[in-house]
């Protein structure tokens, strides 16, 4: 049910900002409130608590987004989303919106999960290999996480591969078992 409101919400933002002419813009104040939800534990806490009334989330939202200096369609777009009491859907609206703007684009997101932080020169190399691979411009997504140890796990569309070395030395150590 959330995917399905999300997507109607994000579907009815990009009509309007299309016929706006300002998708960009809204993209990138969606950007930026998803990264003050991220860093604000009290935000992130107005938003998923239904313990808080549409009264309390329109006024607190909109205190934000004056703060934040987040105004036009994206705007008006979130205080609409507080005021009709889906505040928790917005994260899921925000990934909607920006999902059907690099598909208009023809965009196609990756997921790239490293063991540690890389380099700026590490992620524009594995940008450029996965846009000769996809034959198009790349959205990256880079995660990290110490568990894979080394290598990395690529996530193309519905394509994975994982050249993490967990995963190599879980491989081997199948191969010993049945070996032993």
């Amino acid at each position: 049910m959330v995917s399905g409101v999300a997507e109607r919400y994000a579907k009815a933002l990009l009509d309007l900002a299309e016929e706006e002419k300002t998708v960009d813009s809204v993209d990138a104040d969606l950007d930026r409130f998803a990264g003050l939800i991220a860093e604000s534990p009290d935000l992130a806490r107005l938003v998923r608590s239904p313990v808080f009334s549409a009264e309390e989330q329109e006024k607190a939202v909109t205190a934000v987004l004056a703060k934040a200096g987040i105004t036009g369609a994206a705007g008006n777009f979130i205080r609409l989303v507080a005021a009709k009491r889906r505040l928790f859907v917005l994260p899921a609206m925000i990934k909607a919106y920006k999902a059907m703007v690099a598909e208009k684009k023809g965009i196609v997101g990756a997921e790239v999960t490293l063991a540690e932080q890389p380099s700026p020169k590490r992620v524009e190399d594995i940008k450029s290999a996965l846009r000769e691979v996809a034959g198009s411009e790349i959205a990256l997504d880079v995660k990290i996480n110490p568990a894979i140890i080394g290598g990395l796990i690529v996530k193309l569309g519905s394509r994975m591969i994982d050249a993490s070395l967990r995963s190599k030395l879980n491989s081997i150590r199948l191969a010993l078992k049945e070996v032993g």
